[in-house]
């Protein structure tokens, strides 16, 4: 198998092996005018196995939300086809429309346009709660 070389762009690397498609889809890179490479069940000396995404567009994104999805996943930015940053996504102090607050007397249940917006409330569990209710909430990823 041959995957060209990235000239501008991002790999994302380390990810869970089989969890590709969902930050595949998250991301809307089905969405993107350029190439994009999902490469799943690669042999990994760190992990055994692993996914890999590699896009080559640089994109205007948030990718802070990854290190929420899989805390295994490394970021690298490629420009003129040299890496120029490399970094594993921080847990973010909050999160917004990721996931939904599945408590059926919070507000986000009765009222369609509000955002669901998580904070995080314990960094080495994991644990993100929402701001209305307060309920703990479920892993999505």
């Amino acid at each position: 198998m041959h995957i060209d070389e990235i000239q501008n762009g991002i790999v994302i690397d380390h990810i869970t092996a089989g969890k590709s498609l969902e930050i595949y889809h998250f991301l809307h890179l089905e969405e993107l005018d350029c190439s994009v490479a999902l490469l799943r069940n690669v042999v990994s000396q760190k992990m055994g196995r692993k996914d890999i995404i590699k896009i080559d567009q640089v994109l205007d994104i948030d990718l802070g939300v990854l290190g929420y999805m899989d805390p295994n996943i490394t970021i690298s930015i490629i420009k003129n086809g040299q890496k120029v940053d490399k970094f594993h996504p921080e847990l973010p102090e909050q999160i917004c429309d990721v996931i939904t607050c599945k408590n059926p007397r919070c507000i986000t249940s009765v009222e369609q346009e509000i955002k669901h917006i998580f904070k995080l409330t314990d960094r080495e569990r994991r644990i993100y709660r929402c701001i209305y209710c307060e309920s703990e909430a479920k892993k999505k990823f």
